[in-house]
Order: structure tokens, then sequence, then C-alpha cells
């Protein structure tokens, strides 16, 4: 489907400029549900949390887990910002809610920028009347533009779900270029549904697919202090999920978060290569998935693929050091569907095909530890000089 974050019914969104970054592009967005949602969240597992996460929890817990809008600001991070940071991030939700004529605890948080940068609360109070005045069910496009900071492109996705005859959509935006590997969700994901999920399931769906998901992706192995994942489900639809239907709500939900997982990695900094690592072979899924990360955050590997050399040597030492269990007399190693190590030998004939292989823009290797059946797949981007440029002029 199309729609993004408004493809499901009931919900509206708008994007606009508020004067919070330098460029005056799109910088303040809204997400309103037009009758209170069941909603979930996840968040950061980082200590240094912003004060967008601290008060979102805070909402989350005091609502019981309902929610009518979710309000958010890209060119500041709004973290590490004291007590004034947490009084702008209430005075955000505050703000909304009394335009939405709604509880301020049904007003969610999301912040992303620089941290350490105080929230202009003056521009966010004047931007967020135009806001609403620009609440439309078609301007999600505008929203997932005004989330971004150094995303190349919005990312959005949307899908319908059949349940028993009848049908339901899930739709979301994320954001999220740098300072990627969550632990978690992304930098920041919105995902709507006009499903009605009771909060359990809701719950349930949500750690499930960003486990899948945003939880498999990496950049560059960094985690935000704003990372937050929310979910709102309005029942607008008709439909209600319950445990046979689960299934299906489920599936649409994971259909939706890899889509927006991916187009994240897709988008990284300075990211030329989309890079799908896959780890099998492990004794078991939680040691797939730690190689599987090692292999997608060693810079040595990401600088391999971003100049196509197939040093395969790079993928078995990470996985050798990674601290789970590998025998490399029974290890593979493959670049695309090449093999280049196999049974504790090298084919370094076949190097020339794997070279030709990596010009290509969306690549796969893989890792067989040989000790088991298990497998876990993980999604990054090569590493190049562009990203080094883009962060180390940030903040300057």
């Amino acid at each position: 489907m199309s729609g993004g974050v408004t493809a499901p019914r009931g919900y509206r969104a708008a994007g606009v400029s508020a004067g919070i970054k330098a460029n005056q592009g799109l910088d303040l967005a809204l997400i309103v549900s037009e009758t209170p949602a069941t909603a979930s969240g996840v968040f950061t597992l980082n200590k240094a949390q912003a004060a967008s996460v601290l008060v979102s929890k805070e909402h989350l817990a005091k609502s019981g887990g309902t929610s009518r809008a979710i309000v958010v600001n890209s060119g500041c991070a709004n973290a590490c910002t004291g007590a004034d940071g947490l009084q702008a991030a209430r005075d955000m939700a505050a703000e909304t809610a009394a335009l939405l004529r709604c509880p301020v605890e049904q007003v969610l948080v999301a912040s992303t920028g620089v941290i350490g940068v105080a929230l202009p609360m003056d521009r966010v109070r004047a931007g967020l009347p135009v806001a609403v005045a620009a609440l439309g069910a078609d301007q999600g496009a505008a929203a997932a533009r005004a989330i971004m900071t150094t995303d190349p492109f919005p990312k959005d996705a949307a899908t319908s779900v059949a349940v028993g005859g009848r049908s339901f959509a899930i739709g979301g935006i994320a954001k999220g270029s740098g300072m990627i590997e969550p632990m978690m969700a992304t930098m920041l994901a919105f995902v709507t549904t006009d499903a009605a999920v009771p909060k359990p399931l809701l719950d349930r769906a949500l750690r499930e697919a960003v486990d899948d998901t945003f939880n498999a992706i990496t950049v560059d192995g960094d985690s935000s202090t704003n990372d937050c994942v929310f979910v709102l489900a309005n029942g607008a639809s008709g439909v209600t999920v319950d445990e046979s239907s689960y299934g299906a709500f489920a599936d649409g939900l994971r259909d939706v978060c890899r889509r927006l997982a991916i187009g994240i990695v897709r988008g990284g900094e300075g990211a030329t290569k989309l890079v799908t690592v896959t780890v099998s072979g492990a004794a078991s899924a939680a040691d797939a998935r730690t190689c599987a990360k090692a292999i997608a955050n060693s810079l040595l590997v990401k600088t391999a693929i971003h100049g196509g050399d197939p040093n395969w040597g790079r993928l078995i030492a990470v996985a050798g050091r990674a601290g789970v269990a590998f025998d490399q007399s029974r290890a593979t190693v493959t670049i695309g569907d090449i093999v280049l190590f196999s049974d504790g030998a090298p084919h370094d004939e076949r190097a020339p095909k794997a070279a030709e292989y990596l010009k290509g823009t969306d690549l796969a290797v893989g890792v067989d530890l040989g000790v088991g059946h298990a497998a876990s797949t993980v999604w990054t981007c090569d590493l190049s000089a562009e990203y080094v440029r883009i962060n180390a002029d940030y903040r300057t």
C-alpha cells in the first residue's frame, strides 16, 4: 500500500517547518489518531536517555497505553539538557494536547538531532498550531520528511492484511542514518494500524517485530540517546485482533518494520551498498545474532566491501573472535553465492568472481560457524570516506 503512516483509517499527519533547523527545512511532525488508540513503545537501552524518551515512557505508564498523538521534532535531540530539557519535552506534549483537546498523557514525544542543544520552545510553540492546521490523511509523506536529519531520503511503508474476509492496514515512517545500532529500535519509527489490538498482544507483536528488524540493523555500531518505536492501534477498520488472528497481524507488522529498517541501512550516512549478513551453523540463535552483529560492525569488513575487496579472511577472523562457538575446520565463508572458504581451506581462485559481485549495491555475505543449526540475519552498509566527512562536521 501507499500512504505510509496515514494508510490506515482514522489517522492524519503533518510535517512543517518551525525554524528548528538552520536550513529552514521541515522539522516538526504530528501524527494524530481521530480516536484514542492503544499504544505501545520500545526505547533505547542507552543509559543516557533524551528528555523525550523519559516523558514518553511516563505518558505510556500514566495513560495505561492509550495515545491520541505523537509529536516529533528534528534538528535538536534535546538530550543531556538537564531539567530545562525535560521541561521542554513536557511543554511540547502539553501544547500539543491543548491544541488537540486531549489529555497530556495521551501525547507521545520524540526528538532527533544534535545532543546537548536546548530545544527552542518558542519556535515549537509557534509551529505547533501550523502543524495542527496542516493535518491531513494525505500528509504522511510530509511527516516522513519532517523527522529526517542526515537521512538522504524519507522512509515509509504500508501493507494491507486480510483476516476472515475483512482487512486492516498497517503503515509507518522512520528516520535514521547514523548513530545506528539500536539495541531495541532505530533512531525513530512510528507505526499505525486501524485494527483494534489489545494492549498485551500489541506489546508482544511490537517486541517480536523489533527484534527481527530494527534490532537487526547497524550502520556504525552506535546506539542513540533518543531511539524509540511507537505503534498506535485505533480500531477504525472494525477488525479486532485476537489470538486466532495474531499471526497475521504480527506478520504484517514485521513486514512494515523490516522495510523501514532496511531503508534506514540503505540510507546510512555515506553508504553506497546495502549488505545482508547471514550467520548460520551456530549453536544457538543468540550466538548467530552476536556473530552477525560483530561482522556487520567490523570496520575492516565494511571498508573491504566498500572497496570491492573479496577479503574473506576478515569475515572468518571476526567469526573467530566473536566469542561464540566456532569450528574453523567446518566453517564456510560466502560472498554472494561464491564459496571462498570451506572445511578449513581457502578457494582464492574464486576471488575475481567475488570481486565482480562486490561491484553491486545490494550484497550478501555469509558465515557458517560449523557447530549447529541456528541462524540470524543482520543488515548493514559499507563504510565510506563520506561517512567520516559527515560526522567530522556534524556539530560544527
